[in-house]
Protein backbone atom coordinates (compact mmCIF):
# COMPACT_ATOMS: atom_id res chain seq x y z
CA UNK A 1 0.00 0.00 0.00
CA UNK A 2 0.84 3.64 -0.84
CA UNK A 3 1.24 4.95 2.33
CA UNK A 4 2.44 8.77 1.56
CA UNK A 5 2.97 11.07 -1.74
CA UNK A 6 6.83 10.65 -1.49
CA UNK A 7 6.16 6.49 -2.05
CA UNK A 8 3.44 7.17 -4.74
CA UNK A 9 6.36 7.38 -7.76
CA UNK A 10 7.89 4.31 -6.62
CA UNK A 11 5.11 2.43 -6.40
CA UNK A 12 4.05 4.03 -10.49
CA UNK A 13 8.06 2.50 -10.85
CA UNK A 14 7.24 -0.83 -9.57
CA UNK A 15 4.08 -1.31 -11.08
CA UNK A 16 5.47 -0.26 -14.80
CA UNK A 17 8.34 -2.86 -13.92
CA UNK A 18 6.59 -5.78 -13.66
CA UNK A 19 6.97 -8.49 -16.61
CA UNK A 20 3.30 -10.41 -15.59
CA UNK A 21 1.63 -7.86 -17.13
CA UNK A 22 1.54 -6.02 -20.01
CA UNK A 23 -0.59 -2.61 -19.72
CA UNK A 24 0.12 -2.16 -23.93
CA UNK A 25 -2.16 -5.12 -24.36
CA UNK A 26 -4.27 -4.72 -21.80
CA UNK A 27 -8.12 -3.64 -22.33
CA UNK A 28 -9.49 -2.47 -19.19
CA UNK A 29 -13.50 -1.27 -18.91
CA UNK A 30 -12.71 1.98 -18.37
CA UNK A 31 -10.27 4.69 -19.59
CA UNK A 32 -7.35 5.62 -17.40
CA UNK A 33 -5.80 8.65 -17.02
CA UNK A 34 -3.05 9.98 -14.47
CA UNK A 35 -2.28 13.92 -12.63
CA UNK A 36 1.39 14.20 -11.32
CA UNK A 37 0.59 17.96 -10.23
CA UNK A 38 2.68 20.59 -12.09
CA UNK A 39 4.10 18.00 -14.40
CA UNK A 40 3.55 18.43 -18.33
CA UNK A 41 3.63 15.10 -20.41
CA UNK A 42 3.49 11.79 -19.83
CA UNK A 43 6.00 10.10 -17.27
CA UNK A 44 8.42 7.38 -18.73
CA UNK A 45 6.75 4.66 -16.35
CA UNK A 46 3.62 5.34 -18.00
CA UNK A 47 4.52 5.87 -21.65
CA UNK A 48 4.78 2.91 -24.22
CA UNK A 49 6.90 4.63 -26.81
CA UNK A 50 5.70 4.91 -30.89
CA UNK A 51 8.32 2.41 -32.65
CA UNK A 52 8.74 5.56 -35.15
CA UNK A 53 8.88 8.47 -33.32
CA UNK A 54 9.56 7.31 -29.89
CA UNK A 55 6.95 9.37 -28.35
CA UNK A 56 4.63 8.42 -26.27
CA UNK A 57 1.94 5.91 -28.05
CA UNK A 58 -0.92 3.67 -28.25
CA UNK A 59 -0.89 2.10 -25.02
CA UNK A 60 0.54 5.02 -22.72
CA UNK A 61 -1.50 6.16 -19.84
CA UNK A 62 -2.50 9.95 -20.39
CA UNK A 63 -0.98 12.27 -17.53
CA UNK A 64 -2.26 15.58 -16.53
CA UNK A 65 -0.65 18.23 -14.64
CA UNK A 66 -3.85 19.21 -12.32
CA UNK A 67 -7.26 17.19 -11.93
CA UNK A 68 -9.05 19.75 -13.61
CA UNK A 69 -7.90 19.27 -17.10
CA UNK A 70 -7.96 15.35 -16.56
CA UNK A 71 -11.41 15.28 -15.80
CA UNK A 72 -12.02 17.63 -18.44
CA UNK A 73 -10.39 15.45 -21.06
CA UNK A 74 -12.41 12.89 -19.80
CA UNK A 75 -15.23 14.39 -20.49
CA UNK A 76 -14.69 15.64 -24.38
CA UNK A 77 -13.30 12.02 -25.15
CA UNK A 78 -16.93 10.51 -23.46
CA UNK A 79 -18.68 13.64 -25.53
CA UNK A 80 -16.41 12.65 -28.87
CA UNK A 81 -17.45 8.77 -28.14
CA UNK A 82 -21.21 9.71 -27.79
CA UNK A 83 -21.05 11.86 -30.78
CA UNK A 84 -19.17 8.71 -33.13
CA UNK A 85 -22.00 6.20 -31.58
CA UNK A 86 -24.98 8.81 -32.86
CA UNK A 87 -26.53 6.87 -35.78
CA UNK A 88 -25.88 8.75 -39.20
CA UNK A 89 -29.23 8.64 -40.28
CA UNK A 90 -30.50 8.32 -43.69
CA UNK A 91 -31.64 10.98 -45.95
CA UNK A 92 -35.45 10.88 -46.39
CA UNK A 93 -37.27 13.48 -48.94
CA UNK A 94 -40.59 13.19 -48.10
CA UNK A 95 -43.45 12.92 -50.61
CA UNK A 96 -45.16 15.54 -52.80
CA UNK A 97 -42.61 18.27 -53.46
CA UNK A 98 -42.58 19.08 -57.31
CA UNK A 99 -39.28 20.69 -57.47
CA UNK A 100 -39.18 21.24 -61.01
CA UNK A 101 -42.68 23.74 -60.68
CA UNK A 102 -40.75 24.98 -57.98
CA UNK A 103 -37.46 25.93 -59.52
CA UNK A 104 -39.87 27.52 -62.63
CA UNK A 105 -41.49 29.56 -59.89
CA UNK A 106 -38.00 30.67 -59.01
CA UNK A 107 -36.69 31.71 -62.25
CA UNK A 108 -39.67 34.08 -62.76
CA UNK A 109 -39.07 35.14 -59.45
CA UNK A 110 -35.12 35.59 -58.85
CA UNK A 111 -33.35 38.85 -59.06
CA UNK A 112 -30.43 39.31 -61.97
CA UNK A 113 -27.37 37.71 -61.20
CA UNK A 114 -25.31 40.28 -58.98
CA UNK A 115 -28.42 41.91 -57.41
CA UNK A 116 -29.20 41.82 -54.27
CA UNK A 117 -31.64 39.56 -52.48
CA UNK A 118 -34.71 40.81 -52.38
CA UNK A 119 -38.30 39.99 -50.19
CA UNK A 120 -41.06 37.52 -52.18
CA UNK A 121 -44.72 38.63 -52.00
CA UNK A 122 -47.03 36.44 -49.92
CA UNK A 123 -48.71 34.87 -52.47
CA UNK A 124 -45.88 33.89 -53.99
CA UNK A 125 -44.27 32.48 -51.45
CA UNK A 126 -47.81 30.23 -50.37
CA UNK A 127 -47.14 29.01 -53.99
CA UNK A 128 -43.28 28.04 -53.30
CA UNK A 129 -44.02 26.59 -50.13
CA UNK A 130 -47.28 24.68 -51.66
CA UNK A 131 -44.54 22.95 -54.25
CA UNK A 132 -42.81 21.44 -51.00
CA UNK A 133 -46.39 20.38 -48.92
CA UNK A 134 -45.42 23.32 -46.84
CA UNK A 135 -49.68 24.55 -46.21
CA UNK A 136 -50.05 27.96 -45.08
CA UNK A 137 -53.00 28.32 -42.91
CA UNK A 138 -55.36 30.63 -45.42
CA UNK A 139 -55.45 34.27 -44.99
CA UNK A 140 -56.26 37.43 -46.79
CA UNK A 141 -54.49 40.76 -46.46
CA UNK A 142 -57.30 43.81 -46.51
CA UNK A 143 -56.86 47.58 -46.13
CA UNK A 144 -60.17 48.71 -44.95
CA UNK A 145 -62.93 47.54 -42.22
CA UNK A 146 -65.12 45.78 -44.82
CA UNK A 147 -62.34 44.49 -46.75
CA UNK A 148 -61.96 42.43 -43.42
CA UNK A 149 -65.38 41.26 -43.02
CA UNK A 150 -65.33 40.30 -46.70
CA UNK A 151 -62.01 38.08 -46.31
CA UNK A 152 -63.83 36.61 -42.53
CA UNK A 153 -66.77 35.30 -44.53
CA UNK A 154 -64.84 33.99 -47.38
CA UNK A 155 -62.47 31.87 -45.17
CA UNK A 156 -64.57 31.10 -42.35
CA UNK A 157 -64.74 31.87 -38.83
CA UNK A 158 -63.05 32.13 -36.49
CA UNK A 159 -60.52 34.13 -37.70
CA UNK A 160 -57.31 35.93 -36.60
CA UNK A 161 -56.76 39.97 -37.55
CA UNK A 162 -53.14 40.52 -36.97
CA UNK A 163 -50.84 43.70 -38.45
CA UNK A 164 -49.90 43.55 -41.76
CA UNK A 165 -46.40 44.90 -41.28
CA UNK A 166 -43.98 42.08 -40.43
CA UNK A 167 -41.74 44.76 -38.82
CA UNK A 168 -44.15 44.75 -36.06
CA UNK A 169 -46.26 41.68 -36.39
CA UNK A 170 -43.46 39.60 -35.02
CA UNK A 171 -42.21 41.73 -32.14
CA UNK A 172 -44.74 39.71 -29.47
CA UNK A 173 -46.73 42.66 -29.08
CA UNK A 174 -50.09 41.26 -28.46
CA UNK A 175 -52.17 44.47 -29.14
CA UNK A 176 -51.42 43.64 -32.71
CA UNK A 177 -53.23 40.63 -32.73
CA UNK A 178 -56.89 39.70 -32.51
CA UNK A 179 -57.74 35.93 -31.51
CA UNK A 180 -61.39 34.06 -31.86
CA UNK A 181 -63.18 36.47 -34.16
CA UNK A 182 -66.57 34.18 -34.30
CA UNK A 183 -68.46 36.93 -36.65
CA UNK A 184 -68.61 40.12 -38.19
CA UNK A 185 -69.18 42.77 -35.71
CA UNK A 186 -66.29 40.84 -33.90
CA UNK A 187 -64.04 41.57 -36.98
CA UNK A 188 -65.19 45.03 -37.46
CA UNK A 189 -64.58 46.00 -33.54
CA UNK A 190 -60.90 43.98 -33.92
CA UNK A 191 -60.16 45.78 -37.07
CA UNK A 192 -59.42 50.26 -35.49
CA UNK A 193 -57.60 48.35 -32.96
CA UNK A 194 -54.99 46.55 -34.55
CA UNK A 195 -54.43 49.42 -37.18
CA UNK A 196 -54.44 51.87 -34.58
CA UNK A 197 -51.61 49.45 -32.48
CA UNK A 198 -49.42 48.79 -35.42
CA UNK A 199 -49.40 52.32 -36.91
CA UNK A 200 -50.46 51.32 -40.67
CA UNK A 201 -53.65 50.38 -43.17
CA UNK A 202 -53.75 47.34 -43.96
CA UNK A 203 -54.49 43.77 -41.62
CA UNK A 204 -53.65 40.25 -42.28
CA UNK A 205 -57.35 38.19 -41.76
CA UNK A 206 -56.53 34.58 -41.32
CA UNK A 207 -58.40 31.27 -40.53
CA UNK A 208 -57.71 30.06 -36.61
CA UNK A 209 -55.51 27.61 -36.80
CA UNK A 210 -55.55 24.90 -33.67
CA UNK A 211 -54.05 25.82 -30.47
CA UNK A 212 -50.48 25.22 -30.12
CA UNK A 213 -46.87 25.33 -28.69
CA UNK A 214 -45.58 28.49 -30.81
CA UNK A 215 -42.44 27.25 -32.55
CA UNK A 216 -40.19 28.82 -35.46
CA UNK A 217 -38.69 26.94 -38.10
CA UNK A 218 -36.18 28.86 -40.93
CA UNK A 219 -33.37 28.27 -43.29
CA UNK A 220 -30.00 30.75 -43.65
CA UNK A 221 -27.25 30.52 -45.72
CA UNK A 222 -23.77 30.29 -43.87
CA UNK A 223 -20.34 31.38 -45.65
CA UNK A 224 -18.80 28.67 -44.28
CA UNK A 225 -21.66 25.72 -43.94
CA UNK A 226 -24.24 26.51 -46.51
CA UNK A 227 -27.44 26.32 -46.08
CA UNK A 228 -28.33 25.71 -42.38
CA UNK A 229 -31.85 24.80 -41.38
CA UNK A 230 -33.28 25.68 -37.52
CA UNK A 231 -35.27 25.28 -35.22
CA UNK A 232 -36.42 26.84 -31.94
CA UNK A 233 -39.59 28.41 -30.14
CA UNK A 234 -41.09 31.38 -31.08
CA UNK A 235 -40.86 33.95 -28.62
CA UNK A 236 -38.75 37.36 -27.76
CA UNK A 237 -37.32 35.60 -24.76
CA UNK A 238 -35.79 32.34 -26.96
CA UNK A 239 -34.53 35.08 -29.62
CA UNK A 240 -32.98 37.09 -26.62
CA UNK A 241 -31.10 33.66 -25.53
CA UNK A 242 -30.15 32.70 -29.27
CA UNK A 243 -32.29 29.05 -28.12
CA UNK A 244 -32.04 28.02 -31.69
CA UNK A 245 -31.05 24.69 -32.98
CA UNK A 246 -28.82 24.10 -36.64
CA UNK A 247 -28.06 21.62 -39.04
CA UNK A 248 -26.49 21.68 -42.35
CA UNK A 249 -28.75 20.71 -45.44
CA UNK A 250 -29.36 17.96 -46.48
CA UNK A 251 -31.16 16.60 -43.33
CA UNK A 252 -30.88 12.83 -43.03
CA UNK A 253 -33.98 11.59 -40.38
CA UNK A 254 -31.77 11.43 -37.28
CA UNK A 255 -30.68 15.17 -38.09
CA UNK A 256 -34.63 16.42 -38.06
CA UNK A 257 -35.52 14.65 -34.92
CA UNK A 258 -32.53 16.06 -33.05
CA UNK A 259 -33.60 19.21 -34.05
CA UNK A 260 -36.86 19.32 -32.33
CA UNK A 261 -35.45 18.08 -29.13
CA UNK A 262 -32.64 20.41 -29.27
CA UNK A 263 -33.75 23.74 -27.97
CA UNK A 264 -33.30 23.99 -24.32
CA UNK A 265 -37.32 25.38 -23.95
CA UNK A 266 -37.88 22.09 -26.30
CA UNK A 267 -39.18 19.93 -23.20
CA UNK A 268 -42.36 22.31 -23.65
CA UNK A 269 -43.65 20.35 -26.74
CA UNK A 270 -43.35 16.93 -24.91
CA UNK A 271 -45.93 17.74 -22.41
CA UNK A 272 -44.63 20.45 -19.58
CA UNK A 273 -46.25 20.33 -16.46
CA UNK A 274 -49.56 18.25 -17.93
CA UNK A 275 -50.07 19.76 -21.30
CA UNK A 276 -50.81 17.41 -24.14
CA UNK A 277 -47.34 16.51 -25.97
CA UNK A 278 -47.19 18.16 -29.31
CA UNK A 279 -46.77 15.78 -32.65
CA UNK A 280 -42.79 15.88 -33.08
CA UNK A 281 -42.85 13.87 -35.81
CA UNK A 282 -44.76 15.97 -37.46
CA UNK A 283 -42.51 19.07 -36.85
CA UNK A 284 -39.76 17.06 -38.07
CA UNK A 285 -41.74 16.17 -41.40
CA UNK A 286 -41.96 20.00 -41.74
CA UNK A 287 -37.99 20.30 -41.01
CA UNK A 288 -37.60 17.38 -43.78
CA UNK A 289 -39.48 19.60 -46.44
CA UNK A 290 -37.41 22.77 -45.64
CA UNK A 291 -34.01 21.18 -45.91
CA UNK A 292 -35.08 19.31 -49.55
CA UNK A 293 -36.27 22.91 -50.38
CA UNK A 294 -32.86 24.06 -49.67
CA UNK A 295 -31.17 21.55 -51.44
CA UNK A 296 -33.08 22.29 -54.56
CA UNK A 297 -33.30 25.75 -54.71
CA UNK A 298 -29.83 27.64 -53.42
CA UNK A 299 -31.58 30.94 -54.60
CA UNK A 300 -33.39 31.00 -51.38
CA UNK A 301 -31.23 32.76 -49.20
CA UNK A 302 -33.30 32.74 -45.94
CA UNK A 303 -36.80 31.25 -45.08
CA UNK A 304 -38.78 31.89 -41.62
CA UNK A 305 -41.43 29.78 -40.80
CA UNK A 306 -43.08 32.02 -37.33
CA UNK A 307 -45.07 31.08 -35.57
CA UNK A 308 -45.65 26.94 -36.14
CA UNK A 309 -48.33 26.35 -34.47
CA UNK A 310 -47.13 22.16 -33.08
CA UNK A 311 -50.47 20.52 -30.83
CA UNK A 312 -50.95 17.09 -30.07
CA UNK A 313 -52.39 15.70 -34.14
CA UNK A 314 -50.99 18.35 -36.07
CA UNK A 315 -48.25 21.53 -37.10
CA UNK A 316 -49.87 24.67 -38.70
CA UNK A 317 -47.86 27.27 -40.42
CA UNK A 318 -49.37 30.22 -40.24
CA UNK A 319 -46.68 33.06 -41.58
CA UNK A 320 -44.10 32.51 -43.27
CA UNK A 321 -41.33 35.14 -45.01
CA UNK A 322 -38.57 34.15 -47.66
CA UNK A 323 -35.59 36.29 -49.51
CA UNK A 324 -34.93 35.04 -53.10
CA UNK A 325 -31.64 35.83 -54.38
CA UNK A 326 -28.48 34.75 -56.07
CA UNK A 327 -26.46 31.69 -54.38
CA UNK A 328 -24.02 32.93 -52.58
CA UNK A 329 -20.32 31.89 -53.93
CA UNK A 330 -17.92 30.38 -51.17
CA UNK A 331 -15.78 32.33 -49.68
CA UNK A 332 -13.08 29.88 -49.18
CA UNK A 333 -11.94 26.35 -50.51
CA UNK A 334 -13.54 24.32 -48.92
CA UNK A 335 -16.82 22.69 -49.95
CA UNK A 336 -20.11 24.48 -48.84
CA UNK A 337 -22.27 21.31 -49.72
CA UNK A 338 -20.87 18.00 -49.56
CA UNK A 339 -23.91 16.39 -51.26
CA UNK A 340 -27.07 16.41 -52.67
CA UNK A 341 -29.74 13.94 -52.96
CA UNK A 342 -29.56 13.84 -56.68
CA UNK A 343 -26.40 12.99 -56.17
CA UNK A 344 -27.17 9.68 -54.09
CA UNK A 345 -29.55 8.68 -56.20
Amino acid sequence: AVRSAAEHPAAVRSAAGRTDTDGHDAKPGKPIVSTFLAVEGVPDELAVPDAGSGTPGRGSIPSYPSPERAVLALARAHRYARWRATPQGALVRPDGIDSSAARDLVSTLCTPPHGEPTRVSDADTVRLLDHYGIPIVPFDRADDVDAAVAAADRLGYPVAVKAADDRRAGTGDLSMVRLDLADADAVRRAYPAVVDASGGDAVIVQRMAAPGVSCVVGLVDDPSFGSLVYFGLAGVISDLVGDRAYRAVPLTDVDARWLVRAPKAAPLLSGYRGAEPADLDALAQLLLRVSALADDLPQVRSLELDPVLAGPHTVAVTNARMRLGPPLPPTDTLPRRLFSFEDLR
